[in-house]
């Protein structure tokens, strides 16, 4: 995975016409999180994509269990879509807007149409 700076996020924004300089902040912690899923998926990578590892609990009872890796990479990459749906970084956010972009029908059209007089 190649790490994004923020400059790159912002120029992808600036591309899009959806920058504004009080997403600072936001667009901050987007690319720290990218950076902490690239290295969480390295660890995975590592490991050889092991997915589960026995455990001991308290009670002296072993058990499998999903390694820690693997569920910070899955909240990671719930978080990830998050963020760029905020920042309107992926299709999902810009088939909104383009809905959003529509004009709104007024009362009278409304009216007219539902009497089928339209």
């Amino acid at each position: 995975m190649v790490l994004v700076s923020k400059k790159h996020v912002i120029d992808q924004m600036k591309a899009l016409g959806t920058y504004k300089a009080e997403y600072d902040d936001v667009i901050s912690i987007y690319v720290d999180m990218l950076k902490q899923y690239a290295l969480f998926m390295k660890q995975f990578k590592d490991s050889g994509y092991q997915v589960s590892e026995e455990y001991t609990n308290k009670a002296g009872a072993t058990n499998q269990r999903k390694v820690p890796v693997l569920t910070a990479l899955e909240t990671l990459r719930k978080e990830i879509i998050t963020y760029s749906d905020r920042l309107q970084l992926n299709p999902k956010a810009a088939m909104i807007d383009a809905v959003n972009d529509k004009p709104a029908a007024n009362a009278l059209d409304q009216f007219l149409k539902a009497a089928g007089r339209a």
